[in-house]
């Protein structure tokens, strides 16, 4: 009876050897591209953005899911790191405090320029798989960083973000986020307004891919119909597994495959068991979910690392990532479902992205109505000789009595 189980036990042994040893040889050709880490903003709030502190050493850096030897070992070579900032800078200091973070990304490409290197397309992705470096793209994580300015939007584009969260968990004047769902919020835009449209449309007409990780349900749905190009959740998982809101229900999925769109599984806990404890298999069940409902295309990594309080057991760091690959493979995934849940599926979105992009096609440029912004901390240059004010009757007959108290006439 000892015999047996111990027979039993080495060959369970050797044959997790062996799914391991070829999720490293896949991984070698097609190395891991992450939707989404938040590294960026754990250097703000360890080191305020100082790189050169000792202590901020990213090939030794300690107590965060990412640092250079960890990458390394992870098999990642291509990264969207998060440019956030978090909802009570809405209306304030949101712009600021997002370039600081698009700076502090481009600083680390600056200062280990032998693992980063920042590119902007596809075929920068590519090429940094040649060189053994790691891809570094700027994901911008809520709408509230543009302000509600399509100005801000077609800025930072030129300064490197290549996707767009369209929310995060806080409303914008112009999409509705997660929170709607649960009643903790007010739906306001019913999903996209007027104005959120023209941020899809221009977000396709410069080559910004859409981010629906935040969004409410509706706000999911309007982007997926509205926009020309497919779109992404860069950290989101699968609803009917763990009915959390963050998530992507089933509904969404089909709209996902009949798209072309992308789900980058996240790793947080309460989003892969809706517990605080999870498994490495458990996010393995989302993979498997997502792909049977909107197909192999569909899947991708989005960890969420350096972002989140609780990670399963098996992917405590970005480490980890052959051995989730090596569980995948244990449950009959072939070669070329892995090479495109790894990278081959986000580089199609990519590539499709800029395709339908149109850099000779007249820009958006139609403003947010005034009385859509919140006005204590802004002022309002251009509205009041704007051609098209857009102004409801309401805010005009408040603006017509302010006048008229003012002359004393009321």
């Amino acid at each position: 009876m000892w015999t047996s189980w111990w027979l039993w036990a080495l060959v369970a042994v050797c044959t997790g050897d062996q799914f391991r040893d070829e999720a490293e040889r896949i991984m070698r050709g097609t190395p891991v591209i992450d939707g989404h880490n938040d590294l960026p903003w754990r250097l703000l709030t360890m080191f305020n953005n100082q790189l050169q502190s000792k202590r901020a050493n990213l090939t030794s850096l300690a107590n965060t899911h990412t640092n250079i030897p960890k990458l390394r070992a992870g098999f990642v070579g291509g990264q969207f790191w998060s440019a956030y900032t978090p909802c009570d800078t809405q209306n304030k200091d949101a712009v600021k405090r997002t370039l600081e973070q698009i700076d502090v990304i481009q600083r680390m490409c600056q200062t280990y320029p032998e693992t980063f290197v920042c590119v902007t397309n596809s075929t920068g992705i590519r090429q940094a798989f040649r060189e053994g470096r790691v891809a570094s793209l700027v994901g911008v994580e809520g709408g509230h960083s543009i302000d509600s300015s399509l100005g801000v939007l077609r800025t930072l584009y030129r300064l490197g973000m290549r996707y767009l969260t369209l929310t995060h968990s806080c409303n914008t004047p112009w999409a509705d986020n997660w929170l709607v769902d649960t009643g903790e919020d007010k739906a306001e835009s019913q999903g996209l307004s007027r104005f959120g449209q023209s941020v899809v449309k221009e977000m396709n007409r410069l080559g910004v891919i859409i981010d629906l990780a935040h969004v409410s349900v509706a706000t999911m749905k309007a982007a997926l119909r509205l926009s020309t190009a497919p779109v992404i959740f860069s950290h989101s998982s699968a609803y009917s597994l763990c009915q959390h809101r963050r998530n992507v229900p089933d509904d969404v999925l089909r709209l996902v495959n009949q798209t072309g769109s992308l789900v980058m599984v996240n790793f947080y806990n309460d989003y892969v068991s809706c517990r605080q404890e999870a498994t490495l298999s458990q996010v393995a069940d989302h993979l498997d979910h997502i792909k049977k409902v909107a197909g192999a295309g569909a899947v991708g990594f989005g960890g969420d690392f350096d972002g989140v309080s609780r990670l399963p057991v098996g992917l405590e760091d970005v480490s980890k990532y052959p051995d989730l690959v090596a569980e995948l493979l244990r449950r009959r995934w072939t070669e070329a479902e892995v090479r495109g849940a790894l990278a081959n599926n986000l580089l199609r979105v990519f590539e499709a992205v800029e395709q339908v992009s149109d850099h000779t096609q007249s820009p958006e440029e139609e403003p947010i109505p005034a009385d859509q912004l919140q006005a204590s901390c802004r002022t309002m240059y251009g509205y009041s000789e704007a051609p098209s004010l857009h102004r409801q009757p309401g805010a005009l007959l408040a603006s017509l009595t302010t006048v008229l108290l003012g002359l004393g006439l009321l």
